[in-house]
């Protein structure tokens, strides 16, 4: 099949390199976000999806609004037969929709209707599921609302974050989306609609979602920290200032909610249950140190407060 691929961030390159790689398609062009400017020099950077692109000589489409006429016209010149998305990041007008004979097919991370919306890996690990997973769905006018192809299920690990979590769907979804186009073309895959019960949702992840609540119990602040690692990042305050935190350990000791203690073993903070203690801290301004050498440089007084 002729395939017009849209994707903006990394966790859509695997899929886009699998579907490169095909003996059965061909991808005719990439629909990726726009260049961005980024970064202390304020350069203009490329989406990882569309240097990977550009590595192989397809061409890249950057509308600002996929409804735009021009973008419009584009699609329609290509002709596609079917449009795999993967985290495109923008939502598909209703006659960009109807270009493709085979719609536009979307990889998400999560099994569907659970966890709909932009950020389902960090939802599933903040609301402490134990099983998650990747399907592949039809697109249409609804937010991941379109019938389902394929799904595949991955256990989430007591210390997974986000970021390794989605990097193993990610290779995995890479070979459903694969699986999908082939069944597809080949007419033996049927789409099954979605479930009408087990709906959830999972907006986008601010950084006010990643401030650490210490007045929560300590597996709440575990699974917290881990959904918004490494992006956010997760953070607190102390002495007034923002500093950000990685991954923590539930231990057994009990310190009152937002008491920082240092010891020789470690840095420990209460929470709402058991105290939990920190592995590695970025003060602002710096790179990520172990917890142990920050308290040594912050100095801190006996019953500090955190948070």
């Amino acid at each position: 099949m002729r395939l017009i691929f849209a994707g903006t961030p990394e966790p859509a390159a695997p899929s886009l390199r699998r579907l490169i790689e095909s003996t059965r398609h061909e991808v005719v062009a990439v629909v990726t976000r726009p260049d961005a400017v980024s970064g202390r020099g304020r350069k203009v950077s490329r989406s990882p999806i569309g240097r990977l692109a550009d590595e192989h000589g397809i061409p890249v489409l950057t509308p600002h609004k996929p409804a735009d006429p021009e973008f419009v016209a584009q699609l329609t010149e290509l002709a596609p037969d079917c449009c795999p998305v993967v985290a495109y990041g923008a939502l598909l007008p209703q006659q960009v929709l109807d270009i493709p004979r085979y719609g536009w097919v979307n990889l998400h991370f999560s099994l569907l209707p659970a966890w709909r919306g932009a950020a389902p890996v960090q939802a599933a690990i903040l609301a402490g599921d134990e099983i998650t997973g990747a399907c592949t769905f039809r697109i249409e006018k609804g937010l991941d609302t379109g019938p389902v192809f394929g799904v595949l299920t991955e256990k989430i690990g007591v210390g997974d974050t986000a970021g390794a979590l989605l990097d193993r769907l990610a290779e995995s979804g890479a070979r459903l989306l694969d699986s999908t186009m082939d069944g597809i073309e080949d007419g033996v895959l049927q789409a099954v609609p979605q479930a009408g019960e087990g709906v959830s949702y999972a907006p986008k992840v601010d950084v006010e979602a990643a401030h650490v609540r210490w007045d929560q119990p300590a597996l709440a602040v575990n699974r917290r920290i881990r959904s918004v690692t490494p992006a956010p990042g997760a953070w607190t305050e102390i002495d007034g200032k923002r500093i950000k935190l990685g991954p923590v350990e539930l231990v057994e000791e009990v310190l009152p909610p937002r008491v920082i203690e240092v010891r020789k073993s470690g840095v420990f903070v209460g929470t709402a249950t058991t105290a939990v203690r920190l592995d590695q801290i970025q003060p602002p301004g710096k790179r990520m140190m172990p917890a142990l050498d920050w308290a040594r440089g912050a100095r801190l007084e006996p019953g500090a407060v955190i948070g």
